[in-house]
């Protein structure tokens, strides 16, 4: 017995196209809340990120009068 494994090719894989197709209609149901996860994540990055610097100090204040 040698140590070094023998490499496989897989020629062929048989599932049914409907099979196929219902994997992919789950794989884009779960996809909507992760990326309602995604958006509210990074939402609140950029909101600390920007919010985090001192705003006031970006808007111009009036002119005294």
């Amino acid at each position: 017995m040698t140590d070094s494994p023998e490499p496989i090719t897989i020629r062929n894989i048989d599932i049914p196209f409907w099979r196929i197709v219902a994997i992919l209609i789950k794989w884009s149901i779960a996809a909507i809340p992760a990326m309602i996860v995604i958006a509210v994540l990074s939402t609140l990055i950029f909101g600390i990120l920007v919010l985090g610097l001192d705003v006031s100090e970006m808007v111009p204040t009036p002119p005294a009068q």
